[in-house]
């Protein structure tokens, strides 16, 4: 027997005794050879599958469905499922939807609170107005930039945050913060948490999906998707939809003419008994269970895989819509699509990201906003808005959620000539759809856009709020962990039941 921790496996020693296996194979190989050995690569897990074998592996119960909490778990739910449009990198507040008429009039000159001023990467300018023009939007009369004249359409469905803090103005933790409600890496992140809370709507499709940007990963990396110390099952599952393979693995390779339906078969039957053994062995490590789960999902991926992800038969008018027409706006308006095709299908929560981790392509605007932010707005204006319409127009926004987030805002004075450095003390983020009143908006910022003033919210009213409508109580979500009843709101958070209808 194994452990998941193992780098060796034993491949012929049982707890009562030692023998060789009739293959013919040394006695212990890597644990990746082992697998595809003995377990036939995926192609044997879905050979089980094709064939109904139930159960291939044996994981536990909290790897199944769990429909009957589809509607929550502590009072009835609003919503089902979840896509949150994640801007990396700090989207400047006062360039896109918190207009401050104070800064038009004070332009250039000193900028002098009465308090101290600092910034994180840089001495503070002059305050600069954003050079972009703002006008009133909907009935609603929401300020917005022309950087955003989609999503300027929307502003009646949506609920704005004007008031967005966070406890750092660093990237890395403040990503952290913003996914996982704590500064530090190690804990679950929102969609972990949903798909322990509530478990899966379908068993074809993983629970948590992530579609990051085309340009990379974001800062962090994978640490903004982890499980944490929730079983690893929980984790998002990262699919590349600008890829040749999505999916990496996802079928065996071509070159491996070795595999036949036969090897396949006897193969499985030894995997499904040695995982089996090791479960009674280690119930309590979640890796093998994790493991197991990856294998029997990738199974049923090669199914629904490839008619989720084929979106040519959407009609040539929902295309454009989101912009895949157009080059500027063809990555994320794919993503968009995709997530909206996900939800349909029943995944629960699907991340879409907007920007790579580093000093370019994303909303880490320190050189020059007016250059600069145009080219993030551009991306993604036509396909988050195209995402919004096409929801309502299906009836699917009556239990969806659109969340649109960033890490931190911006400061209201210059960095350079025309930059802006990072702002942890107020930034902008929105909700739209099931549970939402559209057209509201909650919190201010000071006249400069530089800290909150009121209704100042932190990730963990945003958590709970979100929680709140797919029918989980914030405060009753926890795990055991090293002694203590953890939670993603940890000892904050209050639901926002002024934005809710």
């Amino acid at each position: 027997m194994f452990r998941s921790s193992d780098r060796r496996v034993d491949i012929g020693r049982t707890p009562n005794q030692s023998k060789t296996w009739k293959s013919g194979l040394s006695q212990t190989v890597d644990r990746r050879e082992f697998l595809w050995r003995f377990g036939g690569g995926l192609g044997g897990v879905a050979l089980a599958q094709l064939l109904g074998c139930p159960d291939v592996a044996g994981a536990g119960d909290a790897l199944k469905p769990r429909a009957e909490l589809n509607g929550g778990i502590h009072h009835r739910a609003k919503v089902k499922r979840v896509i949150q449009l994640f801007m990396n990198g700090g989207v400047s507040q006062i360039d896109t939807f918190d207009y401050k008429p104070e800064l038009v009039k004070r332009h250039d000159q000193k900028f002098d609170p009465g308090s101290h001023v600092e910034a994180a990467t840089s001495a503070p300018g002059n305050l600069m107005k954003s050079p972009f023009e703002w006008e009133q939007h909907g009935q609603c009369g929401r300020w917005a930039t022309g950087v955003f004249p989609n999503l300027a359409t929307r502003v009646d469905d949506i609920a704005f945050l004007m008031a967005v803090a966070s406890k750092t103005n660093v990237h890395g933790p403040a990503s952290f913060m913003m996914n996982t409600g704590f500064l530090t890496p190690g804990f679950p992140c929102l969609g972990a948490w949903v798909s322990y809370g509530l478990g899966r709507i379908t068993d074809d499709l993983p629970t948590f999906v992530v579609l990051p940007d085309q340009s990379g990963l974001p800062y962090n990396q994978k640490g903004n998707f982890s499980s944490g110390f929730l079983p690893v099952v929980h984790q998002g599952t990262i699919i590349n939809a600008a890829a040749s393979e999505p999916v990496r693995d996802l079928f065996p390779p071509r070159s491996a003419a070795s595999i036949t339906p036969e090897s396949e078969r006897e193969g499985l039957k030894l995997l499904h008994r040695l995982n089996r053994r090791h479960l009674e062995e280690w119930p309590g490590d979640s890796r093998l269970e994790a493991r197991i789960d990856s294998y029997e999902m990738a199974a049923k991926l090669q199914l629904s895989a490839p008619d989720v992800l084929n979106i040519s038969g959407e009609s040539e008018t929902v295309q454009k819509l989101y912009g895949l027409d157009n080059e500027k706006t063809a990555d994320f308006g794919r993503r968009c699509l995709l997530a909206r095709r996900m939800i349909e299908r029943g995944v629960r929560f699907v991340q879409v990201w907007s920007g790579a981790g580093g000093p370019k392509n994303n909303w880490d605007n320190h050189a020059d906003i007016a250059n600069e932010l145009p080219l993030m707005a551009n991306a993604t204006d036509r396909p988050a808005a195209a995402l919004l319409l096409d929801l309502k127009e299906r009836g699917l926004l009556d239990d969806t959620l659109v969340v649109w987030s960033t890490e931190f805002g911006r400061m209201p004075f210059t960095q350079g000539a025309t930059g802006r450095d990072h702002n942890g003390g107020t930034s902008v983020q929105w909700l739209a759809g099931a549970g939402i009143q559209g057209g509201v908006a909650y919190g201010e910022s000071d006249e400069w856009g530089w800290k909150a003033k009121s209704g100042r919210t932190y990730c963990y009213d945003v958590h709970a709020t979100i929680l709140h409508l797919l029918g989980i109580d914030h405060e009753r979500l926890t795990f055991r962990h090293n002694g203590s009843d953890r939670r993603i709101t940890d000892v904050h958070g209050h639901v926002i039941r002024e934005i809710l209808a």
